[in-house]
């Protein structure tokens, strides 16, 4: 089957092999809402066994690509060629193997906007490469105070709320296991955006309208 013309593009082999493509090019495959809906529901649709029994809001999982990747019963490769932002680094992080061209980035752009990560970035990342693979440099003597500037001025640059946020479900998910540390960065989410501001909404969406200005990338 494929789903041409849709933003989730599904392309079924006879050997066993499906692959799913994150299609909106023009806005760096950036993920809106029926995306998501539809990438759960077309993970969900891999998995021939209902048996799996979860205990939490259906309702919800339904329409999670995040937790339809993480109940799949079967590997997902994800080949990722341009940019992996945000969502779309989270749902790189739930494949089983990730494969990259040269020049493909991961860009995790939550504190500058002010978006609370949801999908487990901040406590997947830091266990898959060690928290100081996750958040240190390694530099040149010569360049040494000139990145630690550098750094610093991209902090500066960075929603703040959400800086000391994102620093302490980091540093309190690194105490607890994975399961407890998932359930923690939903708890920490909710709490955020239940007390989010118009302007801190505002950001959020100015974040969405700039990608459609840069230029094309990735498949997934």
């Amino acid at each position: 089957m494929d789903t041409s013309g849709s933003l989730i593009l599904v392309a079924r082999e006879p050997g066993g092999i499906t692959t799913v493509t994150i299609n909106r090019p023009k806005a760096l495959n950036s993920l809106i809402r029926p995306m998501m809906v539809d990438l759960a529901r077309a993970i969900k649709a891999l998995s021939r066994d209902d048996s799996d029994v979860f205990k939490g809001d259906l309702k919800d999982i339904e329409t999670d690509p995040v937790a339809q990747m993480e109940l799949c019963p079967k590997p997902i490769i994800g080949a990722i060629n341009g940019f992996a932002f945000t969502a779309g680094f989270e749902i790189a992080l739930a494949c089983d193997i990730l494969i990259a061209v040269n020049g493909a980035k991961f860009i995790d752009v939550h504190a500058k906007f002010g978006i609370f990560p949801s999908w487990g970035l901040s406590q997947k990342l830091s266990r898959i490469i060690g928290p100081s693979r996750a958040l240190n440099h390694l530099v040149e003597e010569r360049d040494l105070m000139k990145k630690a500037r550098e750094v610093a001025e991209a902090i500066i640059r960075n929603n703040q709320d959400m800086v000391l946020r994102y620093k302490s479900v980091i540093n309190d998910g690194l105490k607890l296991d994975l399961g407890h540390t998932l359930a923690l960065e939903k708890e920490r989410g909710h709490e955020y955006y239940n007390g989010i501001t118009k302007e801190h909404f505002k950001k959020m969406q100015e974040f969405k309208a700039g990608l459609s200005s840069k230029k094309p990338a990735s498949k997934m």
